[in-house]
């Protein structure tokens, strides 16, 4: 008795399902090993234990290669509802039967004539659609030297990556779990940067810190990116829907209306607001939640190769890291695959048309 053939040299243009509980038990290790590894743990599991599993992946030349299997025609309208299964919807239109050589009652295959579709894009803020106008250590000594300190741009400059650094691993995810806000955490960075920075008095530095935290709430001291307008236009007239996923506080929601850029987006979730900063695979979880999708039909788009490529990749979405030419690491760019990088932001369309052209995004 031939086995059914899980793989093919044919470039795949339908992908076939078969109920699994109709197929003989020698065939279902086979079919779930070809399950996990086409689409990952999660979605393939859901897939499984809605019944349904995939048989193979054939070029439509190739169709006529399986075991006495026939067309028997399309359903009448309205006698079958599509079969939705991790989020994407299956035709209900084309079945094809296959023989008794398949050792089964006669099982039915059903085509899925559509092509991995995404539904739902998330996207990272800073370095990603924004960046500050200016250097942090310029923004610094701008606002020292306006309360009557002196202090070196490029001084506060290293001072701030020291500061921020250490705040973060001592307090993560501005200090929430050890019951501080946000404003208080920024203090915190402000004050330790101008003490790295050669200044002893904390009391002068008080109203400097209050000052910058405001000026980083307002959207003067951020640019969008260019082709971030156009991109996230681009994409909303695919039917995209699209939300902010960023490590970012409760700041970020106004910035964003400033920007002109919070109408793109059908919810932000920060870290601060939801308690989970990226990589945590709940902050991505409770983005699909909020969307109602699965991560099979989801993309994640921003600069963090280990916030936002791998930390959305690691719960089965897909991925695209934002990084213009010789901006990655040797060892980033040899585990990325080139498809997924984008040297600008108008390179993603045409990425997601690629991804798209492919089965299940392969």
């Amino acid at each position: 008795m031939e086995k059914p053939r899980f793989t093919s040299q044919v470039r795949p243009s339908a992908t076939l399902w078969l109920h699994s509980e109709l197929w003989p038990p020698r065939f279902q290790l086979e079919a779930w090993a070809c399950l996990e590894s086409t689409l990952g743990r999660e979605a393939a599991s859901n897939l499984w234990t809605t019944g349904w599993g995939i048989c193979c992946a054939l070029g439509s030349s190739a169709v006529k290669t399986l075991p006495k299997c026939q067309q028997i025609g399309p359903t009448r309208p309205g006698k079958r509802r599509p079969l939705v299964c991790g989020g994407v919807v299956l035709s209900s239109s084309v079945f094809l039967h296959v023989g008794q050589s398949w050792g089964g009652p006669g099982p039915l295959l059903q085509i899925m004539a559509r092509w991995l579709q995404i539904r739902l894009l998330t996207w990272d803020v800073k370095d990603t659609l924004v960046r500050l106008r200016r250097p942090v250590g310029e923004e610094y000594a701008t606002k020292a030297r306006a309360h009557g300190l002196e202090v070196e741009a490029a001084a506060l400059g290293e001072a701030f990556g020291q500061a921020y650094k250490a705040q973060s691993h001592s307090f993560p995810n501005y200090g929430l779990s050890h019951g501080l806000t946000s404003r208080r955490w920024w203090l915190g960075v402000v004050l330790q940067t101008f003490h790295l920075a050669g200044v002893r008095d904390a009391q002068a530095v008080v109203p400097i810190a209050e000052q910058l935290y405001e000026d980083f709430s307002s959207p003067g001291t951020w640019q969008v990116l260019e082709g971030a307008e156009a991109t996230l236009r681009g994409c909303r007239k695919r039917g995209l829907r699209l939300a902010v996923v960023s490590n970012f506080d409760r700041r970020l929601e106004d910035i964003l209306v400033g920007l002109g850029l919070r109408e793109h987006f059908d919810f932000v979730l920060t870290s601060e607001a939801v308690g989970w900063p990226k990589p945590d695979s709940r902050i991505f979880h409770e983005a699909l939640r909020l969307a109602q999708v699965e991560p099979a039909v989801a993309a994640h788009v921003g600069d963090s190769y280990h916030c936002d490529y791998k930390g959305a990749r690691a719960i089965g979405m897909h991925s695209f890291l934002v990084a213009g030419p010789g901006h990655l690491e040797p060892a980033v760019k040899d585990s990325v695959p080139q498809e997924h990088i984008l040297p600008s932001l108008s390179h993603l369309l045409p990425a997601l048309v690629r991804l798209e052209g492919s089965p299940w995004g392969l």
